[in-house]
């Protein structure tokens, strides 16, 4: 796990290799261990080529230094991330003639690069991101993983192209100036993050996942070498032999594959069947016992440490936890906006910082649950979904006259009746699978909202669209997977675990699991009301029963009671104060009615709260107008 940065630009232009080392520097907590950089000028003279790397030593901790090259020089990469089959391509490439100098899987890169050109990129397991140069045919090629675990942001200027693991780096350029991109900040009053490939930064987006992006004679052309298979209608038939078995050994092995590693490794365990799953796999392949790591909180219905501790000592791991209190919401919740470069639009981001930081004092590298929802099912709108087209046949007056206005007053204990009655009334799909993560509703935002940019919202402009003909299920899993998924959960997951130098995996997004399970039928992943129904069938031969039956509970931050308590000052100033740099973006009247209607206890508008105060923090952090 490390970044990447660099930049292809116009010799006269930015060229300064200081501008480099400013970018790298500012990647320094994704890679401690070790820097490197390589720059170059095309043959011409007039272009500048720059590598930059930050290292966290995981796997190859002696050769494993980058900028890695081949025999000549004349392939350069850098790389961030892992590469889970890199043995068996090595075995290949060098039954093809290649000579390694090293053990480590970026070299693996460059040398399928040299043999099968562009489409190397498809043969790799695991998450990755790398920027690599060849110099013959003076070309730049960029790469990001199928599902966008590993980031990489682009920016074009002039002629030319600076890249970055994180915005942060390519705001060190000179050439580069922040201002804020009101498209985006219309969007993530939608979505409560931004979907790619916007960022809140005029002029800097992403690559998208299972994308690659080429330049080469001062053209800049991106193309995806993947889709998720949910993406699809289901192909038809029945699943042969035995799914829940063959689903148990894919999981099986994609845990097996992610323990390989030179330095101690450990996981995060909340007490859930996702980590529990992952721990109990992890511990039929190691000979010591598991380093597990818990987070929790003083408030206990909001704590599962409980539950943690019960797995922990099931499977005789060594066990660590950690609990967070109100105060380090307000010490924290700054830095993490400056870490992530965007709102920490999900209040978890800083307990899992916490824990990721706690967590590096021993090892180097986590396993984690993350994906097992997306892939499988295991939200309630996967339930609700389903019912869309019998809730929209309710005449119209009914529902919008009658139905939603009483949702509406309904108190919090009912929320998820009231998102669901509000989302399932949403005719446009993709407003709708935005809703159901409880960000505003088009009505909602043009109450709420003044700004209006010359725009509509980025649904015309998201990655991926499910085919007309899939299931309402398929439909919203693509969804989930090709944007809720890589930017906001995986976004948050990298700059929380990188901020405190830690490399997290996460073996439910192995593509050979999710390819498996996205040819299923629906049943086997959402049956009646239960939701992940392949895990919970495969987890039967391994967990206890009271695992498998808890209630679904989510890793809750308790923001309500703490934004009426330790945190209202605090939130109060952001939103109201005479130094906001987002009063503007408000109708004040509606902004004053949401802060009342909680601050009363009449409603819980947490989501809507936090995600306001952590725009204004990100307006402060950056200085943007």
């Amino acid at each position: 796990m490390c970044g990447i940065a660099g930049w292809i630009a116009a010799t006269s232009g930015g060229a300064d290799p200081r501008s480099l080392h400013a970018m790298t520097d500012a990647l320094a907590h994704r890679g401690p261990d070790d820097a490197g950089h390589f720059f170059a000028a095309t043959r011409c003279g007039r272009r500048s080529v720059a590598l930059g790397h930050r290292r966290l030593t995981i796997i190859d901790l002696d050769t494993g230094h980058q900028p890695m090259s081949n025999e000549d020089g004349a392939i350069q990469v850098v790389f961030n991330g892992e590469i889970y089959n890199f043995a068996v391509l090595r075995a290949e490439l060098l039954t093809r003639g290649h000579v390694f100098r090293s053990a480590s899987d970026t070299e693996t890169i460059v040398h399928a690069y040299e043999e099968y050109g562009d489409a190397c990129v498809g043969m790799f397991r695991g998450m990755f991101a790398f920027a690599l140069w060849d110099a013959r045919r003076e070309r730049l090629l960029l790469a990001r993983d199928r599902f966008g675990k590993k980031p990489l942001f682009v920016c074009e200027h002039g002629n030319g192209l600076l890249f970055a693991s994180e915005i942060k780096a390519i705001l060190t350029h000179p050439a580069v100036r922040p201002k804020v991109d009101l498209h985006a900040v219309w969007d993530y009053f939608a979505y409560r993050y931004v979907p790619g490939p916007r960022t809140l930064f005029e002029g800097i987006r992403k690559l998208a996942p299972g994308s690659y992006a080429v330049w080469e004679s001062g053209a800049f052309t991106e193309r995806r070498f993947f889709t998720p298979p949910d993406c699809g209608p289901y192909a038809g038939g029945e699943a042969p032999g035995d799914p829940v078995g063959v689903f148990l050994e894919l999981l099986d092995d994609a845990v097996r594959v992610r323990m390989v590693s030179d330095v101690p490794f450990g996981a995060f365990l909340s007490g859930g069947i996702d980590s529990s799953a992952v721990v109990a796999m992890m511990a039929r392949h190691s000979s010591l016992p598991v380093k597990t790591f818990s987070v929790g909180f003083a408030e206990a219905r909001y704590s599962e440490l409980a539950h943690a501790a019960a797995i922990a000592d099931l499977f005789g791991t060594e066990h660590h936890e950690l609990r967070v209190t109100q105060q380090d919401m307000l010490d924290e919740l700054p830095k993490l906006v400056r870490y992530r470069d965007a709102p920490v639009s999900e209040p978890s981001d800083i307990p899992i910082y916490l824990l990721s930081r706690a967590a590096g004092r021993s090892v180097k590298m986590v396993l984690t649950g993350e994906g097992s929802d997306e892939f499988l099912g295991g939200y309630p709108k996967h339930v609700f979904e389903r019912y869309v087209g019998a809730y929209q046949s309710i005449p119209a007056f009914v529902r919008t006259g009658l139905i939603e206005p009483l949702v509406r007053a309904l108190p919090y204990r009912f929320h998820r009746a009231k998102t669901a009655a509000l989302s399932l009334g949403l005719q446009n799909r993709e407003e709708r699978m935005a809703r159901w993560f409880g960000a505003l509703s088009p009505r909602e935002r043009e109450q709420l909202v003044a700004l209006r940019p010359p725009c509509t919202l980025a649904t015309d402009t998201l990655p991926v669209h499910s085919a007309p003909q899939a299931s309402a299920l398929r439909c919203i899993l693509c969804f989930d997977q090709t944007s809720w998924l890589p930017d906001n959960l995986l976004e948050r997951g990298d700059r929380m675990t990188m901020a405190a130098s830690i490399e997290a995996r996460m073996p439910f997004m192995d593509q050979d699991l999710a390819g498996y399970v996205g040819g299923l039928p629906d049943r086997y992943r959402v049956r009646g009301t239960t939701t992940k129904w392949l895990l919970r069938e495969a987890m039967k031969r391994v967990l206890p029963e009271a695992i498998l039956k808890r209630p679904k509970v989510g890793f809750r931050v308790p923001v309500n009671e703490w934004l009426r308590g330790p945190l209202r000052d605090f939130l109060l100033d952001h939103l109201r104060g005479a130094d906001s740099r987002t009063r503007e973006y408000f109708h004040r009247q509606e902004l004053d009615s949401v802060l009342d209607q909680h601050m009363s206890g009449r409603q819980n508008h947490e989501k809507l709260l936090w995600s306001l105060l952590n725009l204004e923090i990100w307006h402060r952090q950056y200085l943007v107008s």
